[in-house]
């Protein structure tokens, strides 16, 4: 899984209908739900803060600690002709995030003009292909010798570092734990979280660790990265300075998004 930084985006690949069977939540991102860890230091959340959110895991052109968020609303478009089933499941999982990331205007649109987001759903062997449409034969090839991606991120930032537009490319039958693996990661990193780090193992930006949902402790990083007081261009001393006063409004969004989950599973648990 790869961040593009500042490239262009080309032509959507056209594939025939794939048929993907609606299915309850997959057992293994059940479990990873369960399993996760909850609690977390101020030191915790602030190293892979930094680690995440001001590095890149492949960029092309000079490269520069600072940090990258969208500045306007996010508006995403779902090339889902590949299989409109998996469209309706990104449509849920951009709701989610727009539930947990506080101070972020993000929605699916069907306008291609005023979107900035492009999602493109392939089937697996169809991949590679668009990558080598999207990004041209030399980046591609880069692209898929440094890291053999299993689906892509990439984000176009602007002389301030403000995200103007960013683009997922997700295969569709790849399985279903893979799939929304891939889309949860892809779809965090193209607002910002650009880098992966195997030292943050709570992380899903960490190609050790699967989680296949919006967990605990990247709900902090983007609620962070997203706060109106961190600002595109940003440096690690400038966040730095303003931690103290973040870090305690963090904690309260994400207990309460958390506690409001709890008591809707306890309310379904009640009624069933």
């Amino acid at each position: 899984m790869i961040r593009l930084l500042a490239t262009g985006f080309g032509a959507a690949a056209l594939l025939g209908a794939l048929a993907i069977p609606a299915l309850a939540e997959d057992p293994d991102i059940s479990r990873h739900r369960t399993e996760q860890r909850l609690t977390f230091t101020d030191a915790e959340i602030r190293e892979g803060f930094f680690k995440i959110a001001l590095d890149a895991e492949l960029q092309f052109g000079a490269r520069a600690h600072r940090i990258r968020k969208f500045g306007e609303p996010v508006r995403i478009l779902v090339d889902g002709k590949v299989s409109p089933e998996r469209a309706a499941a990104l449509a849920a999982i951009v709701r989610d995030i727009r539930a947990r990331i506080d101070h972020l205007d993000i929605a699916v649109t069907d306008d291609r003009k005023v979107a900035n987001f492009v999602v493109t759903l392939v089937a697996a062997d169809q991949l590679l292909p668009t990558i080598r449409a999207r990004f041209g034969i030399e980046r591609a090839r880069q692209i898929e010798h440094s890291l053999n991606p299993q689906c892509l991120s990439g984000i176009a930032k602007d002389g301030a570092y403000r995200i103007r537009r960013a683009e997922v490319i997700l295969p569709v039958d790849a399985g279903e734990f893979a799939f929304y693996d891939c889309a949860y990661e892809e779809m965090l990193q193209a607002l910002g979280a650009i880098n992966d780090d195997p030292s943050v193992p709570w992380t899903m930006f960490n190609d050790d660790v699967l989680m296949g949902f919006f967990d605990v402790y990247d709900q902090y990083l983007l609620n962070i990265l997203y706060d109106p007081r961190i600002r595109p261009g940003m440096t690690r001393k400038e966040v730095e300075n303003l931690l103290p006063e973040i870090l305690p409004t963090t904690r309260e969004l994400v207990r309460r998004n958390n506690t409001r989950d709890q008591a809707s599973t306890s309310a379904q648990t009640h009624a069933n």
